[in-house]
């Protein structure tokens, strides 16, 4: 979501989710846009610190390398700036994601160089000429209507444009009231485009507990409780959000949009972290500092032991086991986490028609 591209990212559960729910059908393509949450390497090709592909990044996966690629399968979507993703690797689908992004242009600009989300779409429509080149305008056509789209944006518009400094640009051009409005409205145009780029199946995600993650507890927490300012955005976003979906939805006249309602489904593991069997929600399991939620994530930090205890990997992200939880509401949640359905009804829905 922030500082650093997170190898453990939602993706990786959905696709180790889709990959068997999927197996009952037909094969689809799948789309991701967004931010680090679901960059799974794109950043690592730019000169950019908003990058993991350092260790201990990818310290569990079989090869120990942090590529973020062939997560889940050997035929997941790969990173669209990967010299890999030719040929029929592109039917597969393509990663657009790129740590730091955010709804608005001018958030992440301490970055520098990252894929906005102007330019995601744009490679969007390059990526459907060059499908268009092996199959064919008509058959990429059905393969971009047909495919499950991911997008992911909102929390560094709050944390790394809004919140970033005491009385930044964007503080003093909005109070959080109207900010919240205004974000909701140019998020409406993205998603606009993406429509008319022709995308049918797009599950958007919300902001998660921005005020709890162990950044924002190092940086504003006394005694370990969230950040009230970064709660009340993300508490304001999320509801807003979802009824921008279904005014979409109703224009549109079908459930195009899917609201995921993740800062609900994390909530539950960061009130209850024992009950989902880990051992903290508060401190990363990588990091320095209080909560090892200050700075990045590097070969010098303290690293836990067992990753599968803790709620967090770094001090934005959720650790891998706690997007495997997410990405099962994902799939099979009920409308107090997915609106107007879960990931499973759609997949049984379309696999009728």
């Amino acid at each position: 979501m922030a500082t650093t591209s997170s190898s453990f990212s939602i993706i990786f559960g959905l696709f180790l989710i889709l990959g068997v729910a999927v197996s009952q059908s037909e094969a689809r393509a799948f789309f991701v846009f967004g931010d680090s949450l679901v960059d799974s390497g794109n950043n690592n090709y730019l000169a950019t610190t908003a990058r993991a592909d350092s260790p201990p990044y990818g310290i569990d996966y079989p090869t120990r390398r942090a590529t973020g690629q062939q997560i889940g399968s050997s035929e997941s979507p790969l990173p669209y700036l990967s010299p890999e993703l030719t040929g029929q690797r592109l039917l597969v689908g393509a990663n657009f994601a790129s740590a730091g992004i955010g709804i608005l242009n001018d958030t992440g600009i301490q970055f520098v160089n990252i894929i906005r989300i102007g330019q995601q779409l744009d490679y969007f429509r390059q990526y459907q000429r060059r499908v268009s080149g092996l199959i064919g305008e008509a058959s990429t056509q059905r393969l971009v209507n047909q495919a499950l789209v991911l997008m992911t944006l909102g929390g560094n518009d709050f944390v790394n444009n809004y919140y970033l400094v005491p009385n930044s640009a964007r503080s003093r051009q909005y109070s959080i009231q109207d900010y919240v409005p205004y974000l909701i409205s140019e998020y409406r145009k993205i998603l606009i485009n993406l429509y008319n780029l022709g995308a049918r199946r797009v599950i958007v995600t919300g902001t998660g507990p921005l005020g709890c993650v162990p950044a924002e507890l190092a940086q504003r927490s006394r005694n370990g409780e969230c950040a009230p300012d970064l709660q009340q955005a993300a508490a304001l976003f999320n509801p807003q959000l979802t009824q921008m979906l279904q005014g979409l939805n109703s224009e549109l006249g079908g459930n195009v949009f899917i609201a995921a309602n993740t800062r609900q489904m994390a909530i539950s593991f960061i009130t209850d972290p024992q009950r989902y069997g880990f051992i903290t929600s508060k401190v990363a399991c990588c990091g320095q500092g209080p909560y090892n939620g200050l700075g990045l994530c590097t070969p010098l930090s303290n690293l836990c032991p067992n990753r599968d205890v803790y709620a967090f990997w770094d001090p934005f992200h959720p650790s891998e086991k706690a997007n495997k939880i997410i990405a099962q509401q994902i799939l099979t949640g009920s409308s107090q986490y997915m609106t107007p359905m879960n990931l499973s009804t759609i997949l049984a829905m379309d696999s009728q028609t």
